[in-house]
């Protein structure tokens, strides 16, 4: 008798690129009310910090929730596919958010160091930019001359360095050590020396689920 070939359905379940994102998303709903809330509190007392630097503030806070909001979008190949120029849309503003909140945000804590800032803050600041321009330049450049896969790695390495902002202040909060001295600078060096390492284990983790074999099929008999 003649046999007949049916797929074997895979069971359903989330992918963990939705999973990582929805974990940034906890992370950006933890920091707008936890760390940023005086946003909307006029008379809140971190004005009275702010003050001295707002201009700078301002165009690296824009940026830097362009970034942030934006990079997720980056990833979503349904996007990619369907709506390219959008893509690239979105992709354009994503870099120059990151061209301009890096160097700013090294600026601001510079700044800071007429409050009493520590050197030593400065210079996390400093490689925090470094790292997040190094790796946003390298990206343009790849998708500058069609290379899309080595594009799309250094973006991720990007995106994982734009979200130190949120992740200091999420370690931060849920460990109280926001109040420790020195505790700060500490959570700052050790998610810039990560973050790169975190974006290489998402893209290795990425390629391994490509690379899977297809679902197997089975031999079903006709009764």
């Amino acid at each position: 008798m003649a046999t007949a070939t049916v797929p074997v359905r895979s069971a359903s379940g989330v992918r963990p690129k939705y999973v990582l994102f929805g974990l940034v998303g906890l992370m950006i709903a933890y920091v707008l009310v936890h760390n940023e809330s005086f946003l909307v509190h006029a008379n809140d007392p971190a004005w009275h910090h702010y003050h001295p630097f707002r201009w700078w503030l301002l165009p690296h806070g824009v940026a830097g929730a362009c970034a942030i909001f934006l990079g997720p979008l980056q990833f979503s190949d349904r996007l990619r596919q369907r709506y390219a120029k959008l893509h690239r849309v979105v992709g354009r503003i994503y870099i120059v958010g990151a061209l301009v909140l890096a160097p700013l945000g090294a600026y601001i804590q510079y700044f800071n160091e007429r409050s009493g800032g520590p050197r030593s803050f400065t210079i996390a600041a400093g490689v925090d930019a470094a790292l997040l321009m190094i790796t946003t330049l390298i990206a343009l450049a790849f998708i500058l001359n069609g290379k899309v896969q080595q594009h799309r790695q250094w973006m991720t390495r990007s995106f994982a360095v734009a979200l130190i902002f949120l992740e200091v202040r999420v370690i931060q909060g849920l460990t109280g050590l926001g109040h420790v001295p020195g505790a700060t600078e500490t959570i700052v060096w050790c998610c810039v020396a990560f973050s790169v390492l975190a974006g290489d284990i998402v893209i290795q983790a990425q390629e391994l689920l490509r690379s899977r074999p297809a679902p197997a099929r089975a031999q079903v008999a006709p009764r």
